[in-house]
């Protein structure tokens, strides 16, 4: 079998695997049982033991994590949910399934994530939730404006796609009290494949969605196998995570630590040698605190900037073009000015674990280049 090339500076993002992987699914395979299975419910435990929370619910992405979540959360047609416009479409998407709709909100330019002052200044009589997104990584605390959104009865659902690992001051985010949700897709700190996981707050809620990621079904599949029917109590979808994706994120937690401080390791060296460089902002992710699942700079003139170095085989990409610019989301577009400057000009540097620190010395220098070709500026170092 032929070794494929290591991914280097060319690559934006992509998977890390520890040696282990392929052969937790192929004791998986070997037992012939392919579904949700024991292994799917060990995974669960680990991720509830690594928080020091008291469950877990696996489904099969991110997406569908936010989904239940929603609906577990009661948030339905007629409903408003707060959102960040800056967040991949699938955050919008999962409030769309549940018939409300999103009310797109600005952001700090200087974290991409919303406060809790933009919060409240977006509230209606119709909001139901609001869906802080941890964007890159960094925790959002909406711990000074908890007490209001309790009191007029909003849930905060958190969209941890990038921060699973992550820190909000001393517990990890998942481990704070509200509903939470991580995604175990390809490119994340910690990847299934493709997965996700809900951190419920009560039992009702955990039951809830472990009713609606096996179609309302009210039998698991073990009572099934001895009975000739079962009982639909409830709506339901097909989310459930496959015992194949759950041993791969087993195999992926057992080096959790290596991950977290190698990603924190990639992001304090971009952060030092881009430090020279004038007319590049970096986004801060809090790294102290967060397990950084992007490492992003604001640059003039985005686009001259991307395709130089996209020419150059430099794996440069932007998370995420504004969605309230849409054109499927245009009927909830309103004025967000910090997210339309920064929509522009946000540019992701590649960052993932193969990435050696002359990888990281080319990306820069590449962009100091493609910055003095743009006309934007100049580096003091070059």
């Amino acid at each position: 079998m032929t070794t494929p090339a290591r991914p280097g500076a060319g690559r934006n993002a992509c998977p890390y695997l520890y040696g282990q992987e392929a052969g937790a699914v192929a004791q998986v395979l070997e037992s012939g049982q392919y579904g949700h299975t024991e292994v799917t419910e060990r995974f669960e435990r680990r991720i509830a033991a690594f928080l020091g929370v008291p469950d877990a619910v696996a489904v099969t992405s991110g997406t569908a994590a936010l989904h239940t979540a929603l609906l577990a959360a009661a948030v339905g047609p007629g409903d408003e949910v707060i959102v960040p416009s800056m967040t991949f479409c699938a955050t919008v998407q999962a409030i769309l399934a549940t018939g409300a709709t999103p009310r797109f909100i600005d952001i700090d330019p200087a974290t991409l994530c919303v406060t809790g002052p933009l919060v409240i200044e977006a509230v209606t009589d119709a909001t139901s939730a609001v869906l802080p997104v941890l964007f890159g990584g960094r925790a959002v605390d909406l711990g000074p404006i908890r007490a209001e959104l309790n009191e007029r009865g909003i849930a905060v659902i958190e969209d941890a796609a990038h921060a699973f690992g992550s820190r909000n001051g001393t517990r990890r985010v998942g481990a704070t009290g509200e509903l939470t949700c991580f995604s175990f897709g390809p490119i994340k700190n910690v990847t299934c494949g493709q997965g996700g996981m809900v951190i419920p707050r009560t039992p009702e809620e955990a039951d809830t969605i472990r009713r609606l990621r096996v179609l309302g079904v009210a039998q698991s599949q073990r009572q099934r196998a001895n009975i000739t029917t079962y009982r639909v109590d409830s709506f339901g979808l097909r989310y459930q995570l496959s015992g194949i994706n759950a041993a791969i994120g087993l195999a992926q937690l057992d080096h959790f630590d290596t991950t977290e401080h190698a990603r924190r390791r990639l992001w304090r060296a971009y952060r030092d040698a881009l430090a020279p460089l004038v007319g590049a902002t970096l986004v801060d992710v809090d790294v102290d605190h967060a397990v950084p699942h992007l490492c992003q700079v604001r640059v003039p003139h985005r686009d001259q900037v991307f395709a130089y170095l996209r020419a150059r085989d430099i794996g440069v990409g932007v998370h995420y073009p504004p969605n309230h610019l849409q054109t499927a989301f245009s009927t909830w577009r309103r004025a967000l000015p910090a997210t339309e400057q920064v929509g522009g000009e946000v540019l992701s540097l590649p960052f993932h674990q193969h990435l050696t620190a002359t990888d990281i010395d080319h990306v820069v220098t590449g962009l100091a280049q493609a910055l003095k070709t743009s006309g934007a500026t100049r580096c003091t170092s070059c």
